[in-house]
């Protein structure tokens, strides 16, 4: 895909975060240790408690060190919100945030979708040929929604894979039960945008930039109600304005299909959705992935187009609210 400039090292603008957060540990609740591979583990939710701060730095690492990543006062029914905004959409976002690495060991048993800026470096994923990226850079960073550690045998693998030692690894575990986990998963309302439109075959290269927002979801001790509540997030309290360029016609035919109400399985909680499919992710409508409110503006005659809609009702049902 043809860019205008290019792109940075996702790998090398996250490396003074990774150092950071690692510097700030013990102030950020978090646990740091090296494995017998020589990669460093951050626990940000395992047996370390984390928290929103430890969250949302986390969240800004996942973009590549290309996006920023806020809280404010929501009003209405539920008080907080989290935006993220990169002046990057498209390397942030589906470049270095996206979960689309699978990684697996058999003995022990792991499983894990990689998210971050590693990727990047291993550049697995079809995603990379179109992007035209690769990145080259001496650390490696991921971050995976797990509830234990990788073994040591799979991250020497990654290390290999993405061309760095494993003392030059970094893997940051954010359980999606625990805070920081519920964070940064809440912070992909922009990818989650960004994906559906891909996945709609909008060209990447004319999404100029983007912001998104999403519900600040609580977490939940069951895994399945804290997966629920961090889609139903963005499902129906995510808000997405994209800034298209190309023909009107085709920014408002983005803007009709990529709400979460396009989809068939829209209207309820993520949790029942996910029960009525028999935990089986793959059967869930596609189209359901992405945020519930939607702005395309078109910069080439300067119109826009807003879709979608928020669900209170829904949020408050999912995030277990009680007004009493």
């Amino acid at each position: 895909m043809p860019k205008k400039q290019p792109w940075p090292s996702v790998n090398g603008l996250a490396a003074p975060l990774v150092a950071a957060l690692v510097r700030d540990a013990e102030p950020l609740r978090l646990s740091v240790q090296r494995d017998d591979s020589g990669a460093t583990l951050v626990d940000a939710g395992i047996d370390a408690e984390g928290g929103i701060e430890a969250g949302r730095r986390i969240a800004e690492i996942c973009l590549g060190g290309l996006g920023h990543v806020t809280f404010a006062a929501a009003g209405g029914a539920w008080p907080w919100q989290i935006t993220v905004h990169t002046a990057n959409p498209v390397l942030a976002c589906l470049g270095s945030q996206y979960a689309g690495w699978s990684l697996k060991h058999d003995d022990p048993k792991f499983f894990a979708l990689g998210s971050g800026p590693g990727r990047s470096l291993a550049a697995k994923e079809e995603l990379y040929a179109e992007l035209g990226y690769r990145d080259r850079c001496a650390d490696a960073v991921f971050v995976l929604e797990v509830d234990k550690s990788p073994p040591s045998a799979l991250l020497r693998r990654i290390a290999g894979d993405c061309g760095v030692t494993p003392d030059h690894l970094t893997v940051i575990m954010t359980p999606t039960q625990s805070l920081a986990g519920a964070v940064q998963i809440a912070a992909r309302s922009l990818e989650v945008a960004l994906h559906k439109a891909h996945s709609l075959k909008f060209p990447l290269d004319r999404i100029v930039d983007g912001l998104g927002t999403a519900a600040l979801p609580p977490p939940a001790p069951d895994f399945v109600a804290a997966m629920g509540r961090t889609n139903d997030a963005i499902l129906y309290g995510g808000t997405v304005q994209l800034f298209v360029t190309g023909p009107e016609e085709e920014a408002r035919q983005l803007a009709e299909t990529l709400p979460s109400g396009a989809s068939r399985d829209y209207g309820k909680p993520f949790a029942e959705t996910f029960a009525a499919y028999k935990g089986d992710f793959y059967q869930i409508d596609p189209l359901l992935f992405s945020p519930g409110l939607v702005t395309v503006t078109a910069l080439d005659s300067g119109r826009s187009f807003r879709r979608g809609r928020h669900d209170v009702d829904l949020l408050a049902r999912s995030f277990a609210l009680s007004g009493d």
